[in-house]
């Protein structure tokens, strides 16, 4: 007979249930959130147990490779589709939702999670203090703007660099209101050196990078976006299509479908990993809005703005790019916005004899790209 086990996870303690085939409970208890403890726990069932089940959380990136190393049949949920199967009981303990992992188990009705290696959630870690840090800072600097307002006092066409010695103007002549500014600027003056820091840190690693390097020849994306798109992929070969990818990060549009006469079309699902969603669309909006050149992928999005609208075409075109970009890593070509201009280059070489019209050549694949 085979077992299927269910852990509800905790920063303490995780509540563990074993079910047998026939969805039989053989074993429920709560042990110490420990990869030893739960495997002491499931001692009596390891030759016969098939899957051990969890859901992604906090202490996945941690927890899920350590059963692994111990030989447990460990596999990680997506949080969507555990939160709608567990929906339906009637009391939420840790107990019942062990009990409803373990049955998901049992069916079979559950999407794996992927758990990225060590080295990608070390530059996640990397983006997100940076991005942390720029919220915190600019929550200051809104701070003070708001508390200026008491006084009347509302700061005009005021730059970031300028900004400081324009507040300790303001607030001269008032001694407390300008120690109390005098520590908010202060605070503010900490929160931008440090974020300087990290985005260096940023920069550095992306200059490095190969990959990161082809995909900042794509006209709008910069360190931040290439480098979120690499760490929110980690793994491109768990993608069959690449058009995938936009769903993945939820820029595809969600429907609702009922027989014949239901049928409709929402807004995007925003799905997956905000922060390379986000990116992706400022990479958009600055290709549509500040790249001033020539590209193929320009003039499909202001196509579609002139049709519909701009916030449409730049989510499409932040779409387009997801799924160049996978496509550019799988296959390790470059890329090229401007074919009519490539190949003019081409035939310029061609006739001087040079052979740097060979390495200028656009291969099937780069064009596959721009389709």
């Amino acid at each position: 007979m085979e077992f299927f086990s269910g852990l509800d996870v905790g920063m303490d303690e995780t509540a563990i249930c074993v079910v047998d085939e026939t969805g039989k409970v053989a074993l429920q208890v709560a042990v110490v959130t420990d990869p030893d403890a739960i495997k002491g726990a499931l001692k009596p069932y390891l030759g016969r147990l098939r899957r051990l089940g969890h859901e992604a959380g906090a202490l996945s990136p941690w927890l899920h490779p350590e059963l692994l190393k111990l030989g447990l049949p460990a596999v990680c949920l997506e949080t969507q589709h555990v939160r709608a199967a567990l929906k339906a009981q009637r009391n939420k303990t840790d107990k019942t939702d062990a009990l409803g992992l373990a049955h998901i188990m049992r069916t079979g009705w559950f999407r794996q999670a992927h758990i990225k290696s060590e080295a990608c959630y070390r530059l996640r870690l990397l983006l997100t203090h940076r991005r942390n840090l720029k919220r915190k800072f600019l929550d200051l600097e809104n701070a003070i703007r708001h508390s200026l307002k008491s006084f009347g006092i509302r700061l005009h066409r005021t730059g970031r660099g300028a900004f400081a010695q324009a507040v300790r103007e303001a607030v001269a002549g008032d001694a407390l209101v300008s120690e109390l500014i005098e520590a908010m600027l202060n605070a503010r003056a900490a929160l931008w050196k440090e974020y300087c820091r990290l985005h260096q840190l940023v920069v550095k690693f992306v200059a490095g990078h190969e990959l990161c390097r082809r995909f900042m020849q794509i006209p709008g994306v910069g360190p931040v976006a290439a480098l979120s798109f690499v760490t929110g992929i980690d793994d491109p070969s768990r993608f069959r299509r690449s058009r995938d990818v936009a769903a993945y990060f939820g820029l595809t549009s969600r429907r609702w479908q009922s027989g014949s006469s239901i049928d409709v079309q929402g807004r995007i699902s925003k799905a997956g990993d905000p922060d390379v969603r986000r990116a992706l669309y400022e990479a958009a909006s600055a290709l549509l809005t500040r790249f001033k050149r020539k590209d193929k992928v320009k003039s499909w999005g202001l196509a579609i703005a002139k049709r519909s609208s701009h916030r449409k075409a730049t989510v499409a075109v932040a779409r387009k790019l997801a799924v160049i970009m996978h496509a550019m890593w799988v296959d390790g070509t470059f890329y090229c916005g401007d074919p009519d201009a490539r190949a003019a280059d081409v035939s310029a070489h061609r006739r001087q004899g040079t052979q740097a019209a060979r390495s200028l050549c656009m291969s099937a694949t780069d064009e596959r790209h721009l389709a």
